[in-house]
């Protein structure tokens, strides 16, 4: 099984990346179990056809301890298994021990076991890795494979280097690597070949530009991923060819964060800034 985290800066489009790249998996045939780690609890609705999932963190408010893995995974399109951590009380407590809990809770009562047969486990997590909590998955090996989805603006690239510099901490102890990059257009100029050149000088990848595009926009506001909205649409193919990218995927590398100056200067030579 692979252990796949999306990280990326807030409002970038980790949530639906994560749910369309899901349903391209599903649509292939794999088995893909995704845990929600946002405290908004919004990582899986696509998939579940805009369904409110109760959270692990208030199936433990109401319930106890003594809960099944019914109560928290529920099935979603194509046969993914859809988990939301949920968060604390609004003004109370952490909601990084949101993932640290859900992801022990899962581990007990057995979610990535053999007999699940799951072929992917995908983590969207909040924004930056700037808390303990939300870089559990790459800090405690919960996760092998890093994806940033990033754009073109300015702190979307500054967010996930940040994310890059978190990665090359914990490469050795947990045994993460970067994947590549995820381009989630924002129709800047020269985005792709920017992204492309980021991606080299980080020491890995673009693995798909993933154009603007409002039937993403109309597949959501009718509770569905795009390939599930409209299949023969061409921005469920770009869906499609990301997962394909995904699933065939042999470049894992520890990344070279650049310097401040250095992202500026990229910044500055494609005409951003």
């Amino acid at each position: 099984m692979r252990k796949i985290a999306i990280y990326g800066k807030g409002g970038i489009g980790k949530s639906t990346t994560t749910q369309n790249t899901v349903a391209g998996l599903a649509e292939m045939g794999k088995k893909v179990m995704v845990v929600g780690c946002d405290p908004k609890a919004d990582s899986t609705r696509l998939l579940l056809g805009g369904l409110a999932q109760k959270t692990v963190l208030d199936t433990l408010r109401e319930e106890g301890e003594d809960i099944d893995l019914e109560d928290i995974v529920k099935p979603g399109y194509g046969g993914t298994r859809c988990v939301e951590s949920g968060g604390p009380e609004p003004g109370v407590g952490c909601a990084g021990r949101g993932i640290i809990t859900s992801i022990t809770m899962l581990e007990q009562l057995g979610a990535y076991n053999a007999d699940k047969q799951l072929d992917y486990a995908f983590y969207d997590v909040l924004g930056d890795v700037v808390c303990g909590g939300f870089a559990m998955p790459i800090r405690d090996g919960k996760a092998q494979e890093i994806y940033i989805v990033v754009s073109g603006e300015m702190m979307a690239m500054y967010a996930a280097n940040n994310i890059c510099k978190g990665i090359v901490k914990y490469a050795d102890t947990g045994g993460v690597r970067l994947g590549g990059l995820i381009c989630n257009s924002r129709k800047v100029d020269n985005e792709k070949e920017m992204i492309q050149q980021f991606a080299k000088q980080l020491g890995t990848q673009m693995i798909h530009f993933v154009p603007r595009e409002n039937m993403v926009q109309r597949a959501e506001i009718n509770r569905k991923t795009v390939i599930d909205y409209e299949p023969t649409h061409p921005q469920a193919d770009e869906y499609r060819t990301l997962a394909r990218n995904i699933e065939n995927n042999q470049m894992f590398v520890i990344p070279k964060p650049l310097e401040i100056e250095e992202l500026e200067k990229l910044l500055i030579d494609f005409g951003i800034v």
